[in-house]
């Protein structure tokens, strides 16, 4: 699996059950139809390279010219359903959504890896990037088949990293610690800084990615358990395998109690239904 790219730059450089209407058919998300957000030019300084941004309840997305219209517009109606799932209009939990804008977050989308070497954002801002061949709004209208939708990632990233882990620190917290590492060491088979070659054998989350430090493995830990949770890696358990074993809401339950209870407390409020990239229609 690809390793997302967090934009640290800093001194040194959600949720009712409610669903929408089974019978409600979701419409593809383009330039014309979309309801919600606006594509406008873009002049903040730093991201000279990307020439327009959506934003979403006040957190910007910013894309390259050669970004499609239609995936930066689905870029946002993820976002502002993983923060609105139940999509009245308000975000689910406001402490997120304060953190995030306290920490300055932002994400970028780019066609080419050199669409990033001119990114250059004021001090003290956190971002995500999203490639622009890699969000896939198809995979949602397919039955989540064919090329997996890397939007659902790369969002969630920024939402739990600037957002989740800043406003409950002591709970959701990258650092070891918090309950959500205590919950991924016993997932990892141990308290593991560096990579362990192998990982023991009764770890159900094994990343293997050697630049992913700890704080790093936290951020995927909780990608994998929610959307796991949510129905997203179902049919993906070939492809996942090697990093993430619990692809079934059913399998975390039985296996992986402690992020479990963790992400399903109502006092978080966070996603009860998967993001398609059609928000509020």
């Amino acid at each position: 699996m690809k390793k997302s790219i967090l934009i640290i730059v800093s001194i040194l450089f959600f949720s009712s059950s409610c669903k929408k209407d089974e019978n409600t058919t979701s419409t593809p998300i383009s330039p014309g139809n979309d309801p919600n957000f606006t594509i406008v030019a873009n002049k903040d300084s730093g991201f000279n390279s990307f020439n327009r941004k959506v934003e979403v309840f006040g957190i910007p997305i910013y894309a390259v010219a050669a970004v499609a219209d239609d995936k930066l517009l689905h870029a946002a109606n993820v976002m502002a359903q993983y923060l609105d799932n139940d999509e009245n209009g308000t975000v689910d939990n406001q402490k997120i959504l304060d953190a995030m804008i306290a920490s300055k977050a932002f994400m970028v989308m780019w066609k080419n890896d050199s669409d990033l070497d001119n990114l250059n954002p004021p001090n003290g801002m956190e971002g995500q990037d999203l490639g622009n061949d890699e969000t896939n709004p198809s995979w949602h209208a397919n039955n989540q088949t064919g090329e997996f939708d890397a939007a659902l990632e790369e969002v969630l990233h920024i939402i739990t990293h600037a957002g989740l882990a800043n406003a409950y620190p002591s709970i959701f917290g990258e650092g070891a610690g918090t309950t959500l590492t205590k919950a991924m060491d016993i997932a990892r088979g141990g308290q593991f800084t560096t990579i362990p070659n192998p990982y023991p054998a009764e770890a159900w989350y094994t990343y293997d990615d050697t630049t992913c430090n700890y704080e790093c493995m936290a951020t995927e830990y909780i990608y994998w358990a929610l959307t796991s949770i949510l129905g997203a890696q179902e049919n993906r358990l070939n492809e996942i395998q090697q990093e993430w074993d619990l692809n079934t809401a059913a399998l975390v339950k039985s296996k992986d109690v402690a992020i479990h209870d963790l992400l399903t407390d109502p006092q978080y409020n966070l996603p009860t239904v998967l993001p398609d990239g059609t928000y509020r229609r």
